[in-house]
């Protein structure tokens, strides 16, 4: 419990002082937000707002779980489990890409960053390795970080994805990594759209695995195989991470609500998208996830519908899409929009949380 603790602390601290002194060095070099002409007329204003503060968010992960992993190996000696090196992996894997992006658009001057096949190249590179590596590394109860299993609140034992011979098997499980993975970066990153969205939302979701992961570690089978235990590899790693991602958020949070000083950037969505997958994955919640995280879902759902929809009809469903620009378009003030949100991404939360005790509960009263 103290690591989890600590991780949060340490990566709140690290996020809320590093961002100030990301917006003095980037307002300092003019690395500012350029706004879309076709975008909402009261966003004009924050123009020039400094962006790439994910740089606070990715720091504050790195160093709150690397804090909380050595306080481990003083207090317990025990050391850090390798699926929570891989999440943590495939969130600098993805900020990676992101700074990149968000690099080439302010550094380099070419608006539209990273071409379209350079990232998808990215994303998938990115997905194959993850998927690869959860697979290995097996611990001494054969638990490895992650499984071909399609996963609710745990693992289907019915519904395998890998089906039919091995290579076709490892195939179809690589590319529904690759879905997983570029649908959650790619949601967070349309969600990334108001002051305090993406990251207060993401600040609820990773409240809620903090949660969800302490619980699997508190009844683990690993300590003991009791009713409704959890065959999770390295729980405790896995808080301690979400715990890092909760600190890191609320500490750029503090910078960001409105009116932001800073913007996180594609270098933290695509970071922040790419923790959420890599949780869901190795906390066997892929499907839970939806639920929890249900205003990312929302938001990119509305971006395909608005474009389906003009494709093949010449109609708008939405004023303008991702959604959140149609409330403002409605006449929502943008702090309106944002406050109502998280509203929402706080009651899918709940949701989400109390269908995974009940089950833990329904479980282990047998």
């Amino acid at each position: 419990m103290l690591q989890i603790f600590i991780a949060g602390a340490v990566a709140f601290l690290v996020s809320v002082l590093l961002t100030p002194v990301l917006i003095r060095w980037f307002s300092a070099e003019g690395l500012g937000q350029e706004i879309r002409e076709e975008g909402p007329k009261s966003h004009f204003k924050k123009r020039g707002t400094p962006t790439m503060g994910g740089i606070a968010v990715l720091a504050g992960i790195v160093f709150g779980y690397l804090v909380a992993v050595l306080v481990g190996l003083v207090t317990t000696g025990a050391g850090p489990g390798v699926s929570g090196w891989l999440v943590l992996g495939l969130t600098l894997a993805l900020g990676g890409l992101g700074f990149a992006d968000d690099y080439i658009k302010l550094v380099k001057g070419r608006n539209l960053g990273l071409n379209a096949k350079a990232k998808l190249v990215g994303q998938l590179v990115t997905a194959i390795v993850f998927g690869l590596l959860i697979l290995q590394f097996p611990n001494s109860h054969g638990l490895t970080p992650g499984s071909t299993h399609l996963s609710f609140v745990r693992d289907i034992a019915t519904f395998d994805i890998a089906i039919g011979p091995t290579i076709v098997g490892m195939v179809l499980f690589l590319v529904f990594i690759y879905v997983v993975i570029s649908a959650w970066s790619n949601a967070v990153n349309l969600t990334d759209g108001l002051d305090g969205l993406a990251s207060g939302v993401t600040a609820i979701v990773m409240g809620t695995y903090v949660l969800i992961t302490f619980w699997q570690f508190r009844n683990s089978c690993a300590v003991s195989a009791e009713a409704a235990c959890y065959a999770v590899r390295d729980p405790l790693d896995l808080s301690m991470l979400a715990s890092a991602g909760l600190g890191a958020c609320l500490g750029f949070l503090w910078w960001n609500a409105a009116p932001a000083k800073i913007f996180m950037g594609d270098t933290g969505s695509l970071a922040l998208g790419g923790l959420v997958a890599g949780l869901s994955v190795t906390t066997q919640t892929e499907l839970l996830m939806i639920l929890v995280g249900i205003i990312f879902v929302i938001e990119a759902a509305s971006v395909v519908i608005q474009v389906i929809s003009f494709k093949a009809t010449g109609k708008r469903v939405f004023r303008m899409a991702p959604i959140h620009h149609h409330f403002e378009n409605k006449g929502w003030a943008e702090t309106t929009v944002v406050i109502r949100f998280w509203l929402l991404a706080a009651l899918a939360a709940m949701s989400g949380f109390a269908i995974f005790y009940a089950e833990w509960l329904n479980g282990a009263s047998f």
